[in-house]
């Protein structure tokens, strides 16, 4: 006999799951209150690194049913989702996903949506980058300086080799310019 499992995220110590498992029941499912599990933990770890959801998936077994409302409490992102919903599937796990209608994510439509969120996925992803890269060729092509501020003016750095060739300690170079020892060691290389 298969069972019900919910699955409820949310990010924050002052959010609730409250609304995901009114969503829950409101579609119609029922779900005993000790196969509902709730979570705060980031969106942005692995759902595989989270211990309510390890745990959830020591529980499920193969003919059970998992609930999420959205995709994005299942993983950080659209490949993490598609790897748990795989794993799940293996397991002979049905995943229902609210926000898609219900659908199980694990049928040949659930596939193919996933299929397709993957894809969509993928092409923001690119086009991100591409903008980002654009957007960096042009700023160089402008004759901005890319990358953090420099610590040290090219006279300090300067003055670092020389009292450095003068066996001053690097503890005591940080202190005098107020910067980290590796900042210290960084000049160093660069004039190696």
């Amino acid at each position: 006999m298969s069972r019900t499992f919910a699955y409820c995220r949310v990010s924050t110590l002052d959010q609730t799951t409250e609304n995901q498992i009114r969503e829950i029941a409101a579609a119609g499912f029922s779900v005993d209150p000790k196969r509902i599990i709730e979570e705060t933990i980031s969106g942005s770890v692995a759902a595989m690194e989270r211990k309510g959801f390890a745990k959830l998936m020591d529980r499920l077994e193969a003919g059970d049913i998992l609930i999420v409302t959205k995709l994005d409490r299942l993983g950080r992102n659209a490949m993490d989702v598609r790897t748990t919903v795989d794993r799940l599937a293996f397991e002979g796990v049905k995943v229902h996903c609210l926000a898609l209608g219900g659908v199980d994510l694990t049928s040949a439509a659930g596939r193919m949506t996933m299929g397709v969120i993957a894809a969509v996925a993928e092409f923001e992803r690119d086009l991100l980058i591409e903008r980002t890269q654009a957007g960096l060729m042009r700023a160089k092509a402008s004759g901005k300086t890319l990358g953090r501020p420099r610590a040290l003016t090219d006279e300090q750095q300067d003055h670092i080799i020389q009292k450095r060739r003068q066996g001053i300690s690097l503890g005591a170079l940080a202190k005098e310019f107020k910067v980290s020892r590796a900042a210290i060691q960084r000049v160093e290389k660069r004039t190696a």
